[in-house]
């Protein structure tokens, strides 16, 4: 049996995107484990200001990088953001909205569930 991946909510971790797909591991799904040094674990729609915002901090997601199987980025998409970026976005007035039955419950760890709620 395995173990029971869950979202902030506490409740079993939905997928956040098969299109484009998503994830650390590109499942569809905001799962995390000990490699994933950014945490990828909280699922958000995009929005351009967002994708300006961190472009601006040297992380291009709009460029189609086809050899990590990326097509890149674009406002509505759905992806799994690092918390950190997230967070910092949020500071800076242009985090994308969130799905929290789609973020991971590592998000926690980085921002409480009442700022991840301001953008449900």
């Amino acid at each position: 049996m395995t173990e029971q991946v869950l979202n902030v909510l506490g409740t079993e971790l939905i997928p956040c995107s098969y299109d484009p797909l998503t994830g650390y591991f590109r499942d569809g799904c905001c799962k995390t484990d000990s490699q994933d040094h950014g945490s990828h674990v909280v699922c958000a729609r995009i929005t351009q200001a967002f994708l300006d915002f961190t472009l601006q901090q040297g992380n291009d997601l709009v460029t189609p990088r086809p050899e990590h199987r990326f097509k890149g980025l674009k406002h509505g998409d759905k992806w799994c953001l690092c918390a950190l970026r997230w967070k910092e976005a949020l500071a800076a007035g242009v985090a994308p909205p969130v799905i929290l039955e789609s973020t991971h419950q590592k998000a926690l760890e980085f921002v409480t569930l009442d700022q991840l709620r301001s953008l449900a």
